[in-house]
């Protein structure tokens, strides 16, 4: 009994993933999941590539966006792609929000004991805690795994730097299969450089494990992600991205955001450090510096681990906020012409570990007072971190909501607003329509519903969600919206200045997609280029609205849906002869 006592925090970390698998089982397509760059973007696309055939394909197109090359989608060397490939779309969803947690805690423990050797098992509860807290941190569900598995780059590269031998260069080859290039490959590659740099400096010796490791990552990276390789280096078709305008602010506005950044974080990267964290890193941060500075140990500032962890915050808020100082970033463009619209500022995505590593540097050093006391208030503290994620509901905490919207609907006896997964895509009101008017692969546009639920469907769209796409094909398309576009200046920039949601815009409102129950819009016209939008090989028009101009607009209604299992009335239109 007291050795289950001794590791009561084990309780918490496997409890606490028994608890989110029993309710994402249990509830199946049920769950509320995070729409926003989420079932509007990456699950449709392997929705679509599983049932078009074409994950391990070479020249084939995928069937939205007129028809885009299957290089412009994931990679399947990757184990998220991977779950797709072997699982349904929802369980491989749920899969991979586990396998993040279960990564982050695996890579935190493994880094935690090349770090600290024998000493290990005295931290032990803190490293799980906060192994338990960065893995259910709610960011960016697709890149959720990357996020989870930098600490186990950094302890890869560490054992390579201890200890040269092939198993650990062969591990960091595939580690890659863990990210994504784009994101964190690139600037993982960069970190090493610096390293590189810092330690020959340093040891005045050349330190040329880093150097081959720095080569193994590079060949990891292009060999996982050969297509997009391809796409940067061998293809010369201008796509959407030298168009993009990522914006220009002025000094006040860059001093703003990065204290934003720094404070807050950015939605994809919610590292919810601003309430708990982030005051007891920077009162210790204070207490710390003032006592080498009374110490007169200035040499000690400069060389502890914590004051660097609180540099490179600093730094990836600075990068962040400098992105939109027009003028360095087409210093950048210029440098080098293939990072033409790559947002360099996502260093950020790197912040959230940071912060729980400077963290738990701050509980390890309350741990080393070798005090009872000291002891408790560092293990409430890491606690106490991980109920604030919890609890939280945040755009990706799709537990929390899953877990709200059901003893919403006991309490309430009714069903919140917010739609399930599987009220979102409604396969089976889809499946119907598409029965029912013969549907074989006619290209259509979806319009008042997300582009996204007619792909994961089956149905072929012009419209479509990517952030790499031909300038082409979005001039192309830009014809059939021009009507729209034309009445509302708002839309006209988003689409021209931007552009990956090349979607058919209201020509009053803003935006006529929403991932609600309640639907209401001020115009049931809609505004589009027939004639372009048949060039393109348009057919049909699903929308969620019944529109007045039908027949002016050279649309005629085929049929209208409903299904008992969703909360959509589907209008299916087809254009005139």
């Amino acid at each position: 009994m007291k050795k289950l006592i001794s590791r009561w925090y084990l309780f918490i970390v496997f409890g606490f993933l028994l608890f989110a698998a029993l309710v994402f089982i249990v509830c199946g397509e049920n769950s509320i999941i995070a729409v926003h760059d989420n079932l509007d973007l990456f699950i449709p696309q392997f929705q679509m590539m599983k049932d078009t055939g074409t994950f391990w394909a070479h020249g084939a197109d995928v069937p939205f966006l007129g028809g885009i090359s299957r290089d412009t989608l994931p990679s399947e060397f990757s184990l998220y792609t991977i779950l797709y490939m072997l699982l349904p779309a929802y369980p491989a969803y749920v899969a991979g929000y586990l396998l993040k947690v279960i990564i982050a805690l695996f890579s935190c423990i493994l880094l935690a004991k090349d770090l600290y050797g024998e000493s290990y098992e005295k931290y032990k509860p803190l490293v799980y805690l906060l192994g338990l807290g960065y893995g259910i941190l709610n960011m960016f569900p697709a890149f959720g795994i990357p996020f989870a598995s930098i600490p186990l780059v950094i302890y890869l590269v560490r054992r390579i730097y201890a200890e040269p031998s092939f198993k650990w260069y062969a591990a960091l080859f595939f580690y890659p299969v863990l990210s994504y290039f784009s994101y964190f490959g690139l600037f993982i590659l960069a970190y090493m450089v610096v390293a590189f740099l810092w330690l020959w400096i340093r040891d005045k010796k050349f330190p040329g494990r880093i150097l081959a490791a720095i080569c193994v990552l590079a060949a990891g990276c292009i060999a996982c992600e050969y297509r997009l390789f391809g796409l940067m280096l061998l293809g010369d078709e201008p796509n959407i991205r030298s168009t993009m305008v990522a914006g220009s602010f002025n000094g006040k506005e860059i001093v703003r955001t990065i204290i934003e950044v720094f404070s807050q974080g950015m939605f994809h990267a919610e590292s919810m450090h601003t309430y708990l964290i982030m005051p007891v890193c920077l009162i210790y941060f204070l207490y710390l510096n003032f006592t080498y500075i009374r110490k007169k140990n200035m040499r000690g500032i400069f060389h502890d681990l914590y004051n660097l962890l609180m540099l490179v915050l600093v730094f990836n808020s600075v990068v962040y906020g400098i992105y939109y100082w027009e003028g360095f970033r087409k210093l950048v463009e210029t440098i080098c012409p293939p990072l033409t619209g790559w947002q360099f500022n996502r260093t950020v995505f790197f912040s959230p570990f940071v912060w729980y590593a400077a963290f738990f540097l701050v509980l390890k050093r309350l741990y080393d007072c070798d005090r009872m006391m000291m002891k408790g208030i560092a293990n409430l503290a890491a606690v106490a971190s991980i109920l604030v994620i919890v609890l939280s509901g945040t755009r990706y905490n799709d537990l929390y909501h899953t877990c709200y919207s059901q003893a919403y609907e006991q309490f309430k006896g009714q069903k919140m607003d917010q739609l399930s997964y599987g009220e979102f895509y409604s396969a089976e009101l889809f499946e119907e329509a598409k029965e029912e008017i013969g549907y074989d692969g006619q290209w259509a546009a979806a319009y008042g519903f997300y582009p996204a639920i007619l792909e994961y469907n089956g149905i072929s769209t012009l419209d479509g969600y990517l952030g790499f796409y031909s300038q082409a094909y979005k001039e192309a398309f830009r014809k059939i919206i021009a009507p729209a576009l034309d009445r509302v200046e708002a839309s006209r920039i988003y689409y021209d200045e931007w552009g990956a949601r090349a979607y058919l815009y209201s020509g009053t409102d803003l935006s006529i997609v929403n991932a609600y129950r309640t639907y209401q819009v001020t115009d049931r016209d809609i505004y589009i280029d027939i004639d372009a939008f048949r060039e393109l090989g348009g057919e049909y028009v699903f929308s969620r609205i019944d529109l007045t101009n039908a027949q002016e607009a050279g649309l005629d209604l085929v049929g209208t849906y409903t299904h008992e299992k969703s909360p959509y009335t589907l209008y299916v239109y087809k254009t005139s002869d």
